[in-house]
C-alpha cells in the first residue's frame, strides 16, 4: 500500500509547465540594440545562405562532391539561423519572451539539429580535402556524389538521432520550482538544470553531445589537417604547396569560424567565473555568426561562385539593357 502511495504522489508532484520564460537577457544594458545587429545577421545569413543553394542547384557544373558538402554546409546554416533568430527577434520586438512547453522542445531540437549537422559537415569537407591534396591520382576513385550523399545523409541521420533522443528525455522531467530558463533560447543545458527531479541521465547525454559534436569533431579535422601538412611538406615548391593550401582556406576560416568562440567561453568558463550576461551575449554571437559569415568566406575565396555569380549579374545587366532599348 505504501508503495501505491508513494507511486500516486509522485504522479501528483510531477509538473509540466504550460510555458517557459527565456531570461537570458534580462538584466543585460542596452539589449535592444542587439535586435539591430540581429536583423542584420539574420538577412545576410539566409540571403548568402539561399544564394549558395540555388548556386549550387541551378548550376551543373557544381554537381560535384566538395559542392554537395557545401551545399549541406548551407543549408544546416539556413535552418539553424530560421529556428534561432526570429525567436530572439521577437523577445525585442513584441516584448514576449515566454514560449510553451511544446514550441521550447522544438526550439530546442531544431537549434542543435542544425548546429550539429553543421559541426559534422565541416569534419566530411575537411576529409575531401584531406583525399584531394594527399591523394590526387586517386580522389576521383574514392570520392564521387555517391559517396558524398551517403556521407551526407549519414551525418543528417545520426544528428537526428542523438539530437532526438537527448530532448525525448527532457519530457520525463518536472519543473516545480520555476519554469525561467537563464539562457537565450530553449537551451538544453539551462532547461534541465531547473528540473525538480532527477536530471542525471540529461546530464549524461549533454556530455555525450559535447564531445560527439564539438570534441571529436576538432579533433577529427586536426587529425585530417596534420595529414594534409605532412603532405605539402613532400612538395618541393612553395608555388606548389601555396596552391594546395588555398584550396583550404574557405574550410579553415570556417572551422575558425564555427568552433573558436564556443571553446574560448567554454574554456573561459572554467578558468575563472564567467558572468552570466557574457557568457549569454558570447554564446548566442557563436551560435549567430558563423551561418551569416560562412557564405561570405565561400563565395569570396572560391572561384566558381565568383565567376558564376560575375555571369548572374551580367546576364541580369544585359535582359535589363534589352528591355531599356524596347
Amino acid at each position: 500500500m505504501s508503495n501505491v502511495n508513494s507511486n500516486v504522489l509522485q504522479n501528483m508532484s510531477f509538473v509540466r509547465p504550460e510555458y517557459f520564460y527565456i531570461g537570458g537577457f534580462s538584466g543585460i544594458p542596452h539589449v535592444n540594440y542587439y535586435f539591430i545587429f540581429l536583423f542584420f545577421t539574420y538577412f545576410i545569413a539566409v540571403f548568402g545562405n539561399s544564394l549558395i543553394l540555388i548556386m549550387i542547384v541551378t548550376d551543373r557544373s557544381l554537381h560535384i562532391p566538395k559542392y554537395i558538402g557545401i551545399f549541406n554546409l548551407a543549408l544546416a546554416d539556413f535552418g539553424e539561423t530560421n529556428a534561432l533568430i526570429p525567436n530572439l527577434m521577437k523577445t525585442f520586438l513584441f516584448d514576449s519572451q515566454y514560449i510553451s512547453y511544446e514550441a521550447c522542445l522544438a526550439n530546442m531540437f531544431f537549434v542543435f539539429f542544425f548546429n550539429n549537422v553543421q559541426a559534422l559537415t565541416l569534419v566530411v569537407l575537411a576529409y575531401d580535402r584531406f583525399i584531394a591534396i594527399c591523394l590526387p591520382l586517386r580522389y576521383h576513385a574514392i570520392v564521387n556524389n555517391s559517396l558524398m550523399s551517403v556521407a551526407v545523409m549519414a551525418v543528417w541521420s545520426f544528428c537526428m538521432g542523438l539530437v532526438g533522443m537527448t530532448v525525448a528525455l527532457i519530457t520525463r522531467l518536472s519543473f516545480c520550482r520555476t519554469n525561467v530558463v537563464k539562457s537565450y533560447f530553449c537551451d538544453h543545458g539551462p532547461v534541465y538544470i531547473i528540473a525538480c527531479n532527477d536530471n542525471t541521465i540529461n546530464s549524461v547525454m549533454a556530455k555525450i553531445c559535447t564531445v560527439l559534436f564539438i570534441y571529436v569533431p576538432l579533433i577529427a579535422i586536426t587529425v585530417s589537417y596534420i595529414g594534409i601538412l605532412l603532405s605539402l611538406s613532400k612538395i618541393t615548391t612553395w608555388a606548389g604547396r601555396l596552391k594546395a593550401l588555398k584550396t583550404c582556406v574557405s574550410h579553415l576560416l570556417v572551422v575558425g569560424i564555427c568552433f573558436f568562440p564556443v571553446l574560448s567561453t567554454y574554456i573561459a568558463a572554467l578558468t575563472f567565473s564567467l558572468h552570466p550576461n557574457v557568457r549569454i551575449v558570447s554564446t548566442s554571437l557563436s551560435s549567430a555568426l558563423p551561418p551569416m559569415l560562412n557564405p561570405i568566406i565561400y563565395v569570396l575565396n572560391t572561384k566558381e561562385f565568383k565567376d558564376l555569380l560575375f555571369k548572374m549579374f551580367k546576364m541580369k545587366y544585359s535582359l535589363r539593357a534589352q528591355v531599356l532599348s524596347k
